[in-house]
């Protein structure tokens, strides 16, 4: 074995200078800080602000790699919007107690409810994207698609009082609009209609409106799709266009019952 020739080739294909999974690491520690600040009672809120503005200037330094951008500028901005997300995260918390009859406490979403847990680290992902800083936030909202099954885009507009029941499966794409009063159930997909490059700039994803309902395994799909308010959509629904406002739209399975002759 020429351990040498093996070592060039492999160093030979390692072609992206900026790749350092590190910055994963590191984006994942920082978000579970942000997460024990706004929620643990026993969480030093002041020591821990200091702590994650250093945590965010070494984020800024693996991952900000155009010289003219102002990334550390965004902290600042960023930390000033801490409150409010911690506002419609209780908000979040709240609609769950108020519309899950399983929930016990509200201590329980906060600790137990995984889709709660994708919801906050997409609150605090969301608005870094915002500021133009994408990848950070995209890391973030992937650590919480490994930890709870839902895969939330941080470009997504969620409004108020968003509920995820059992959350696995769930993705929301980047361009999806979703308001306020919203419940989805596990396996929803609101994504494109056609995957292309050149349609990176176009709205793709659809519009939920208010106080929609949307259940398990449900897809809808498409930049021009809007799920009118007050509308229910039933489980394993497949959707490609607009449905009006206080619409019930369900999928009718086909039942074949297969009969052996000469059975009693």
């Amino acid at each position: 074995m020429d351990k040498a020739l093996i070592i060039k080739n492999i160093k030979q294909h390692k072609k992206q200078p900026n790749l350092r999974f590190i910055l994963k690491e590191k984006t994942e520690q920082f978000t579970d800080r942000l997460f024990y600040t706004l929620f643990d009672i026993d969480t030093p809120v002041e020591k821990n602000l200091d702590i994650l503005e250093r945590e965010f200037k070494e984020l800024v330094e693996l991952a900000c790699w155009e010289s003219d951008t102002p990334c550390c500028d965004v902290w600042n901005r960023y930390v000033k919007l801490l409150p409010e997300i911690l506002e419609k995260l209780n908000l979040d918390a709240q609609a769950i107690v108020e519309c899950d009859p399983a929930s016990l406490s509200i201590e329980e979403v906060y600790l137990a409810y995984p889709g709660f847990h994708a919801v906050a680290i997409y609150r605090l992902a969301h608005e870094l994207y915002q500021e133009g800083f994408p990848l950070v936030p995209r890391l973030m909202t992937e650590y919480a698609h490994k930890l709870t099954g839902v895969d939330i885009n941080p470009g997504a507009k969620i409004g108020k009082s968003f509920f995820i029941d059992h959350a696995t499966g769930v993705v929301i794409g980047e361009s999806a609009i979703i308001k306020d009063n919203v419940k989805i159930y596990q396996g929803v997909t609101l994504g494109a209609l056609y995957v292309a490059k050149n349609l990176q700039k176009t709205k793709r994803h659809p519009t939920i409106e208010d106080n929609v309902t949307i259940y398990a395994n449900a897809t809808i799909l498409g930049g021009e799709t809007i799920i009118g308010k007050n509308s229910i959509i039933g489980g394993n629904a497949w959707l490609t266009t607009s449905v009006p406002a206080n619409s019930t739209v369900f999928h009718s399975p086909e039942i074949k019952i297969k009969t052996t002759p000469n059975v009693s």
